[in-house]
């Protein structure tokens, strides 16, 4: 199981070193079976990529963003190549952040989903409404991010891919939507994804959740049928909050 962190607009220099060893040395002691992967700022990965490689930590490195082009006049972007350079595997794509606060519709979304795929790296697709728990509405929402992916990308986009569901207004809010909810989505998700490429199966559609993930809930969705993994947020910027989650998860899949 995967469970991936972003950190969004946070953490400092000076803490990355001791974060990184202490979480290493917790799952080295708890000997952690689960995919570990962080993404702080794009401006941290350089020194991510040589704390790792340093305690030789299978943790893993994602990035928050990458941008359309690849290199040239693109003032303050991030190209996939750059974090090439850093043993990236996982890029974040389509966040709702990104989404509002930086005017990403749908096609950019799709484009930069394409690069990531394009180069071999492993796109987390975000997707998610911004209304509260209304199954048809949320359908029709979910449905038009989705088709924008195989528009650009062609039926097959999804395999080797990740999605992640956060519902908009569940983000940071410290309200997580009801697990139940979240489960018949991503079963939709599932099913609306091998509807279009029919000879994936269901099993290996992979989606996760976010959204207000923390110890007291992230059992009530990893142990739905159909939730794959967690997208943490807040949580993750500390290894005394982090790491609980990580025991749970551990506990859930022995």
């Amino acid at each position: 199981m995967l469970i991936l962190c972003n950190w969004k607009l946070n953490g400092r220099k000076n803490m990355l070193s001791k974060f990184f060893i202490e979480l290493n040395n917790l799952c080295i002691k708890f000997r952690v079976k689960s995919d570990i992967s962080i993404s702080p700022p794009i401006i941290y990965l350089s020194q991510l990529y040589e704390i790792l490689k340093n305690i030789n930590s299978k943790i893993i490195i994602a990035s928050q963003d990458v941008d359309i082009h690849t290199k040239g006049a693109f003032t303050g972007e991030t190209s996939i190549y750059m974090l090439k350079d850093f043993n990236v595997k996982y890029v974040i794509v389509g966040h709702s952040e990104r989404r509002t606060n930086h005017f990403e519709n749908n096609k950019i979304v799709a484009c930069k989903f394409k690069i990531v795929k394009k180069n071999g790296l492993t796109p987390v697709l975000c997707i998610g409404e911004y209304f509260k728990e209304n199954f048809n509405k949320s359908k029709i929402f979910i449905k038009n991010q989705i088709d924008s992916i195989f528009i650009e990308v062609g039926e097959k986009a999804f395999r080797n891919s990740i999605i992640a569901y956060e519902p908009i207004w569940a983000i940071g809010s410290g309200i997580s939507a009801d697990p139940n909810y979240v489960n018949d989505i991503h079963n939709f998700i599932k099913s609306y994804i091998c509807e279009k490429d029919v000879f994936f199966k269901k099993n290996n559609v992979i989606v996760q959740y976010g959204g207000s993930i923390s110890k007291e809930n992230v059992y009530n969705f990893i142990s739905k049928k159909y939730i794959d993994g967690i997208l943490v947020g807040g949580a993750s910027l500390e290894v005394k909050t982090l790491f609980p989650i990580i025991k749970i998860v551990e506990k859930f899949l022995e």
